[in-house]
């Protein structure tokens, strides 16, 4: 007989509640939680990520938190391959199990897997890094506007973020010249198989209750001690890990380049910018049952039952 298995995958902004509901529905079906949120899996990084807390981890077996050092080199390939083979160890016990994150490339490589990209000769991407080291970094976005408009475009629009991070726009360049073909002419030309069939549940609210509660959790996380977290990681500001939210506003305070009420107002600010890209990553995932954040459980527990049901 062939069983059949179902992911079923929790998605949504920051602070919307997804970790409540994926223990709600760990605990119902009596499954585990895949965490794919990039930054939980850094051992370093406890309070600035919203880390679930002890008792929430004691209330369902979760995978892929704080199980990395911010000094490991840690890619999202890294974590497909990881995640699916621990998905494959745990669906022989139950065919049903939890993945839960915002991180929505993350979310993305498990459900359809990453794009392959072809394999770029070492003078180039020593090229593209030594043009970086003597140009900077807004020389790497103009090569990039250049060679890959489109690609370019998008981020502006989706993921700006991604235009400050040096590491991800000389892999863009490097493919772009490597190549001689634009960056996003490779992306979704993969086609992946996937041993499970997803059940996609989105969370979302009105805008305005979104913000209030990234207001309450930031405030949360200063008295928790998210400044100390800042104030012992700090040395090490440069690596990726530490390109995040909550963090760089922090370090600026530290360095005395703002008070610490305007690095809290901007690591808000940058919060609720962050929550908006997020919701437009997320509404682009197909087959996806949105529900408010403050739906019955039972209602959703009930729509994932029919939906197996239907699939039977």
């Amino acid at each position: 007989m062939n069983i059949k298995n179902y992911l079923i995958t929790i998605i949504g902004p920051t602070a919307i509640g997804k970790t409540a509901l994926s223990i709600a529905l760990a605990n119902h079906f009596g499954c585990e939680i895949i965490s794919c949120d990039s930054r939980q899996f850094y051992k370093e990084m406890k309070i600035g990520t919203a880390v679930p807390t002890d008792l929430e981890l004691a209330a369902a077996n979760h995978r892929f938190i704080q199980n990395k050092s911010i000094f490991e080199n840690y890619t999202v390939g890294d974590f497909e391959k990881e995640a699916l083979a621990k998905l494959d160890e745990l669906f022989l016990k139950n065919n049903i199990q939890i993945l839960v994150g915002g991180s929505g490339l993350y979310v993305d490589a498990i459900l359809k897997g990453l794009d392959a990209f072809p394999v770029i000769a070492k003078k180039i991407r020593e090229k593209v890094r030594s043009d970086y080291e003597e140009k900077g970094l807004e020389y790497l976005q103009n090569i990039l506007k250049e060679l890959d408009a489109d690609y370019y475009s998008f981020l502006i629009e989706n993921n700006p973020q991604t235009l400050q991070n040096p590491h991800r726009m000389m892999r863009f360049v490097e493919v772009c010249l490597g190549i001689g073909k634009p960056y996003s002419s490779f992306i979704n030309k993969k086609e992946n198989t996937r041993n499970f069939t997803p059940i996609v549940i989105g969370l979302e609210a009105k805008r305005e209750i979104m913000y209030s509660r990234i207001n309450q959790r930031v405030d949360l996380m200063i008295e928790e001690g998210l400044l100390l977290e800042a104030e012992k990681l700090i040395a090490n500001k440069e690596l990726n890990a530490l390109q995040t939210v909550g963090y760089r506003e922090l370090f600026d305070y530290i360095e005395g380049k703002i008070t610490l009420d305007i690095a809290i107002e901007e690591i808000k600010k940058n919060t609720r910018r962050f929550s908006k890209r997020q919701l437009t990553w997320f509404k682009r995932t197909e087959n996806t049952c949105w529900f408010d954040y403050l739906t019955d459980r039972k209602e959703i527990t009930n729509y994932i039952e029919n939906f197996i049901q239907k699939c039977q």
